[in-house]
């Protein structure tokens, strides 16, 4: 309808319509959307490629994920995370691992869900030594009463 008015979308739209996406694993759908960022210039802007990170890891196509997470201009750990995110998630835990030290070697903080991507990891990997070593990061970021966390340090240990 907004094309149909003229309305140009804009960088928040356009990451409703990618997480929408996702949401349904519509990679079709998702890789016409990207095409239009791509028009519109938004492919660069952090909270749009992050999205689009998100719904090509959702839908399984890492090299896209990654080609999309390496044209954002100013990562953060929210990038980084829904990097890491879909490779875990998606079987590759040892890039997974890989991504983490990576982020944290380019100063970026973890947050709880990416503490819980990487217990994933460790957990598919049985990689105890890292998820260990992941757990005293937890206990020092002060992560290690939320809920969802410790259900991804049980998982870890099980």
């Amino acid at each position: 309808q907004m094309q149909c008015e003229c309305v140009k979308p804009n960088n928040v739209t356009f990451v409703s319509i990618i997480d929408a996406c996702a949401s349904l694993a519509a990679m079709t759908e998702g890789k016409e959307n990207h095409a239009s960022i791509i028009n519109s210039g938004f492919e660069s802007d952090a909270v749009v490629g992050t999205a689009l990170v998100n719904m090509y890891g959702r839908c399984g196509s890492l090299d896209d994920a990654r080609h999309v997470f390496d044209k954002i201009t100013q990562r953060d750990s929210v990038s980084w995370t829904a990097l890491i995110a879909a490779y875990s998630q998606n079987g590759h835990g040892k890039d997974a691992l890989e991504l983490f030290k990576q982020m944290q070697l380019e100063g970026m903080v973890p947050d709880k869900i990416t503490f819980i991507s990487i217990l994933y990891a460790c957990a598919t990997l049985a990689a105890l030594e890292e998820g260990k070593e992941s757990h005293a990061s937890i206990i020092e970021s002060g992560f290690e009463t939320d809920v969802v966390v410790g259900n991804a340090l049980v998982n870890m240990y099980g």
